[in-house]
């Protein structure tokens, strides 16, 4: 009861700030509440229904871009991160004791550095390199030099090009953190067993598949998980980054993005933007718990 007694405080405080707005949101999801009225009306699930026909066009598009990026972030971002520190750390040469390539440390900050800039900053300079080169875009003014096709209206300007430059800058800050990540890890795993591998003959990439990837599956998994969480985060590069905040054309919508419309911008129907967070909640449930079924595998002591 002693302990207990300190627990109730912060308890209480989680049930109020968290658990308490999970379950408004579900019951203004069966409401028609535009948000800026004092009075609203029970509909059933008519907004779970209606959500499907949104002649707004957010809703579809933007749980097809954020189901894209939820795919596509975290294989990239753990492949390129798993492949640096693995360079960093054991890639280095062949002959002696185990190491990294040479430089290593300075790699390390000169990837971990986008870690450091605020989304804000991030969005405002890739916005910017991606302009027309019209109007001063490096990349596209980089194309025309050496002669490669470019997209004229800049990289946000095209409903090819937006959602994967999306994406790109996504990758770009976030590769770093993990970088680092994996390294931390990867300090964990005796050299012993490095050397052991080296003495055997092991070639690096035989090294890699069977005696790191299978040493550091749980920070993999929890990696997962955490680029899941920035995927859904990504609406604020896409409202920074494009035109119409989800533009050209819907092509950029995300699911965050629609939410955002319908509470505070024209959608004004806060039931409705409710209803899609629902969705949204238990959609990332179940993949978080298929996601950690699947790639479950027996814990290895070293």
């Amino acid at each position: 009861m002693f302990v207990a007694s300190f627990l109730v405080l912060p308890v209480g405080l989680y049930l109020w700030l968290v658990i308490m707005p999970f379950i408004q949101a579900f019951q203004i999801s069966l409401t028609d509440w535009s948000g800026y009225t004092t009075g609203f009306n029970y509909i059933g699930f008519d907004n779970f229904i209606n959500m499907w026909d949104d002649p707004k066009q957010w809703v579809i598009p933007g749980f097809t871009h954020t189901g894209i990026i939820l795919l596509v972030l975290p294989v990239i971002v753990i492949a390129m991160a798993l492949f640096f520190a693995f360079m960093l750390n054991v890639g280095g040469r062949s002959q002696g004791g185990v190491s990294g390539v040479r430089g290593a440390g300075f790699y390390k900050i000169v990837y971990f550095f986008p870690q450091v800039l605020a989304t804000a900053i991030i969005a405002i300079v890739w916005a910017q390199i991606y302009k027309p080169p019209t109007t001063g875009g490096l990349l596209a003014s980089a194309l025309e030099a050496v002669g490669l096709p470019y997209p004229e209206n800049g990289f946000m300007g095209s409903t090819s090009l937006v959602l994967p430059g999306i994406i790109a800058v996504m990758v770009w800050s976030s590769v770093g953190f993990y970088l680092v990540y994996f390294s931390s890890a990867m300090a964990a795993i005796p050299q012993d067993i490095y050397e052991a591998a080296r003495i055997d003959g092991a070639s690096r990439t035989k090294t890699f598949f069977q005696i790191t990837l299978p040493l550091l599956w749980e920070s993999v998994q929890t990696a997962w998980i955490y680029l899941g969480i920035i995927a859904l985060d990504g609406f604020v590069l896409v409202f920074m980054m494009t035109p119409s905040q989800g533009g050209p054309n819907h092509s950029s919508e995300v699911i965050g993005g629609a939410i955002y419309k319908f509470a505070f911008g024209s959608g004004n129907d806060a039931g409705m933007a409710s209803a899609i967070g629902v969705v949204l909640f238990l959609a990332v449930l179940i993949l978080t718990v298929v996601s950690l079924r699947v790639t479950r595998r027996e814990r290895i002591e070293f």
